[in-house]
């Protein structure tokens, strides 16, 4: 594979957004990363960063018809230092060649991704916001490009990276909030692509979504897709109880995301000697332990949010309050340590960030 990075400059750069008012991924940076696959050219080849612009794709491409498709979410942040962290980036890279092979994908060296990304993001120093809460998302995706229509794996790819400043998830803090108990629509199966960070998972869960909205709640919980009765995510994020003084989330089992964030808080609550368990868990046990004064608190995490706390579970006709529909004591120290150590203003016992500097790999062509 080559792994010389050539960059190519944008002649004319954008107006920067105001860091104070950013939403989430609708403005995008000056530069993108793109390295193409071709079986008969021996695989990945040319990698390149050059200016953010659209592409051009034949309309017989099989990733339109066939949903052949990863991608992975991750964020820079800027330190009041004016340093740029990256939060476990290796993690993400490693699940994009999981989803890879379920995905019928050729892998990437984890390496060398993660070298490209670090020399994007470089290249767009000055675009990583540093207003309170902001940060610079990050989209690494792989595309099939072989024009064939025929249900087989492609033999060509796009590998791309772009990058998005992004505000505050949460504009007025972490509230708790509403969710809806899906029982009709599920998210996967095992044996399904669940455990892959896919877009066929996020484009099945639109209509759940759009029922749970018109009910008043913000998220969807996802139910196994056999029983309709074990506990699977939360919206697009992993779930996580806290039921009689233990910390329960659903184990993987196939048709669960692995999810960066989760992985963080399991290793933090041991750390903390807070006990954590994953296993099944039943929305039986879950009224239940509601029932018996024992749900104390219940939240999501992801990328994105970090942790989003649960205030109210819509089951069926009944709702579940969950801590006074307030936030709990552990969601919000996991919140605060989390959002710390990514933006270096909290000790990292973990040694989970990374920081970007000049990639020196690469070959630059200013044009």
């Amino acid at each position: 594979m080559d792994t010389q990075i050539t960059i190519i400059h944008t002649r004319t750069k954008k107006q920067k957004p105001d860091p104070d008012s950013l939403g989430f991924g609708r403005i995008f940076t000056d530069h993108m990363f793109i390295m193409d696959y071709d079986e008969e050219l021996g695989g990945w080849h040319d990698p390149r960063i050059i200016p953010y612009q659209p592409i051009t794709l034949d309309p017989s491409c099989m990733t339109f018809h066939y949903g052949q498709t990863v991608f992975e979410g991750l964020k820079a942040y800027r330190t009041k230092e004016g340093r740029i962290l990256l939060f476990r980036p290796e993690k993400n890279f490693e699940r994009m060649n999981k989803s890879n092979d379920r995905l019928c994908i050729p892998s990437i060296d984890e390496s060398f991704m993660l070298e490209a990304l670090k020399t994007l993001v470089e290249v767009d120093r000055d675009w990583v916001p540093d207003a309170e809460g902001t940060s610079l998302y990050i989209r690494p995706f792989i595309i099939s490009t072989e024009t064939y229509l025929g249900v087989s794996p492609s033999k060509h790819y796009r590998f791309m990276i772009i990058l998005s400043p992004v505000g505050a998830y949460y504009k007025d803090g972490i509230n708790p909030v509403r969710i809806g108990v899906e029982k009709e629509f599920v998210r996967s199966v095992k044996g399904g692509t669940g455990m892959a960070k896919t877009g066929g998972n996020y484009s099945a869960s639109l209509k759940a979504q759009e029922v749970a909205e018109a009910l008043g709640c913000s998220q969807v919980l996802w139910l196994d897709g056999i029983e309709k009765k074990y506990i699977e995510e939360v919206g697009s994020m992993n779930v996580f109880f806290k039921i009689n003084g233990e910390i329960v989330t659903p184990e993987l089992n196939g048709s669960i995301l692995d999810g960066v964030t989760r992985n963080s808080i399991i290793q933090l609550l041991k750390h903390w000697d807070i006990p954590v368990i994953e296993r099944r868990v039943s929305m039986e046990e879950l009224i239940q332990a509601h029932h018996d004064g024992k749900l104390e608190e219940a939240f999501g995490t992801g990328t994105a949010a970090v942790v989003s706390p649960v205030g109210e579970l819509l089951w069926e006709d009944n709702v579940l309050e969950i801590n006074g529909g307030q936030i709990g004591e552990i969601s919000q120290k996991l919140y605060d340590t989390l959002t710390g150590i990514q933006t270096g203003k909290v000790e990292d016992p973990f040694n989970w960030v990374s920081e970007v500097g000049t990639s020196s790999s690469s070959k630059s062509h200013a044009i």
